[in-house]
């Protein structure tokens, strides 16, 4: 099945190219570092690494914290690749040159032995649920462990690999540990062929959200520029055709609300100028956060939020907040960034993604769900127009998280059973 899958992968360059290309034209940056996608990079470490793959903004938010634990037990370098540019520029913000940085390679069998062979990790360490039968062959093949952590699987993204069970469950034969954010993951991941003793339920790395000191005081600077008596709410990591049905929305509520501030924030950077034209057709006075200078001018109505790694500020410089991917089938998107912050939080029935942690939030009565624009407008009023209901829903958020943190120490003891016998440099 592998020598199959190896043989026809390759028929899909072109496909693959066409995607870059037409990708690039919206976001440059997918034209440029092709040679690293094929396992052409120039990365050269003096000592085995310790590989962390991320693929992409989300996934390299979450492995922050697991890699700073690296950093505390160990000396050995630490590679991060990623997928995707935003993923990549998440990583070069957040570590820098603390760490080794390429994209990953296809999972075509020469660009995987070209990387392996020229990075030579001592343990591969996978966020989410990345299943690339070569990468993991050529790791097993080379006596390279492999961790899958905060490994999440939705039923639609487990029935997806069960179309090919085979070449999937000898893709997780590969794998020395699976760090499973739920049981239901577990489960699923069981189903799909991992061996029930390699599978270690840890919870979620994405609760371990560590608030910068200074973000209160940055928020509440910024809360001062949008204008302390405006009331604000954030609708962020917007999809395609998302960003109309929150303008609907938005229009209905400044019936009510007359200078109530939208914050929009389109999960992807090539979307931003798009976003901002579709807000100016449906006529509203709207401008790029990247350009604000001090106080927004009353007749602003809706800012685009185009700054990266601003998120949590923006976050907290809101009322109350609508996370996104969830109107639209794409599976949502983290909310415990808004619980963490202390606003109530927002989303729509498509949460499939994290659907643990999107019960949860309901469970604890941090946040609503909804089906439509109408209750999406209904839900918003509603935290507006009752402080002492916004000011109590945020403290269950805030409360949420705290109380499932864990998932960092339970994971990172797992990787560092498998680093203690195949890496050097501990501290």
């Amino acid at each position: 099945m592998l020598k199959l899958y190896s043989l026809l992968l390759p028929l899909l360059i072109p496909v693959v190219i066409l995607h870059l290309l037409l990708r690039g034209l919206k976001n440059p940056d997918y034209f440029r570092r092709w040679g690293e996608r094929f396992g052409f990079n120039k990365i050269k470490p003096d000592s085995p690494v310790i590989w962390v793959h991320a693929v992409s903004v989300g996934e390299a938010r979450a492995a922050v914290p697991l890699i700073n634990e690296l950093f505390r037990h160990y000396d050995s370098p630490v590679l991060v690749t990623t997928m995707t540019p935003t993923g990549s520029s998440e990583v070069l913000r957040q570590l820098g040159d603390r760490v080794l940085h390429c994209y990953v390679p296809y999972d075509l069998s020469w660009s995987v032995n070209r990387f392996l062979d020229r990075v030579k990790p001592c343990l591969a360490v996978t966020l989410e649920t990345e299943l690339w039968p070569n990468l993991f062959h050529g790791c097993k093949k080379r006596g390279i462990p492999i961790v899958v952590a905060n490994a999440r699987m939705s039923e639609s993204s487990m029935r997806g690999y069960l179309r090919f069970e085979k070449l999937t469950r000898m893709t997780l034969d590969q794998v020395s540990m699976i760090a499973a954010q739920s049981r239901a993951d577990a489960r699923r991941l069981q189903r799909m062929g991992a061996a029930e003793d390699k599978i270690y339920i840890t919870g979620s790395i994405k609760f371990e959200i560590k608030l910068p000191a200074s973000l209160r005081e940055a928020a509440e600077s910024l809360r001062r520029d949008f204008g302390s008596m405006r009331p604000v709410w954030i609708a962020a990591s917007t999809h395609d055709d998302e960003e109309k049905n929150i303008l609907v929305a938005y229009r209905e509520l400044k019936r009510s609300y007359p200078d109530l501030l939208l914050l929009l924030v389109p999960r992807h950077p090539e979307r931003f100028q798009p976003v901002a034209k579709i807000s100016r057709r449906d006529g509203f006075n709207t401008v790029l956060r990247s350009e604000l200078r001090g106080p927004v001018a009353e007749d602003v109505e809706v800012i685009i939020g185009d700054s990266m790694g601003e998120l949590l500020k923006l976050y907290a410089a809101s009322d109350v907040a609508f996370v996104g991917g969830s109107l639209v089938p794409v599976g949502g998107h983290n909310v415990l960034e808004a619980c963490a912050v202390g606003l109530p939080v927002i989303f729509g029935p498509h949460m499939f993604n994290f659907d643990e942690i999107s019960q949860l939030t309901l469970s604890r009565q941090a946040g609503k769900q909804v089906d439509s624009i109408a209750e999406l407008t209904a839900a918003v009023a509603t935290y507006l127009d009752d402080a002492n209901l916004r000011f109590e829903t945020g403290e269950k958020g805030k409360k949420l998280v705290q109380q499932n943190r864990g998932a960092l120490e339970r994971t990172s003891d797992l990787i560092f059973s498998l680093v203690e016998n195949t890496c050097t440099g501990s501290k």
